[in-house]
């Protein structure tokens, strides 16, 4: 970690409502911390359901204090324009990650995990172990 700065996070959905909702969520189950850097990238810049680089870029450099950002993708394409973003070196923020995990249940991990001061592989690791959470 970087001079106690703790792990962004991104939420990536086609949905702004989505993406905003769930950050909402992840903070207030993360015991309403307002510590870690959280930002919602969801929509386009017109209000349209679908992704946007420039939505994406502008998040991860908000919540980039230096450990490292953790990009939590929705559907398909988000992951498309997130492997492009991070492919072309120099769009999003050194550290950053696209997280393979459940897009709730991983933001809810990445964040409070994150509000630990854990670094970024323990937020990855954190999110994507979400996909063995049963619900039965």
């Amino acid at each position: 970690m970087s001079g106690g700065a703790l792990v962004g996070v991104v939420l990536v959905s086609h949905s702004a409502s989505v993406a905003e909702s769930v950050a909402e969520l992840a903070r207030t189950l993360a015991g309403g911390s307002t510590t870690v850097p959280v930002a919602a990238a969801g929509g386009t810049e017109d209000g349209s359901v679908g992704t946007s680089s420039e939505l994406i870029t502008q998040a991860a450099r908000q919540v980039d204090g230096g450990a490292g950002v953790a990009v939590l993708v929705d559907l398909g394409s988000a992951v498309l324009t997130v492997k492009s973003l991070l492919a072309e070196g120099d769009e999003l923020p050194e550290g950053a990650r696209l997280v393979d995990a459940p897009f709730l249940e991983g933001a809810v991990a990445a964040v409070v995990t994150a509000s630990t001061g854990a670094d970024l592989d323990a937020v990855a690791t954190a999110a994507g172990e979400a996909y063995g959470y049963r619900k039965e």
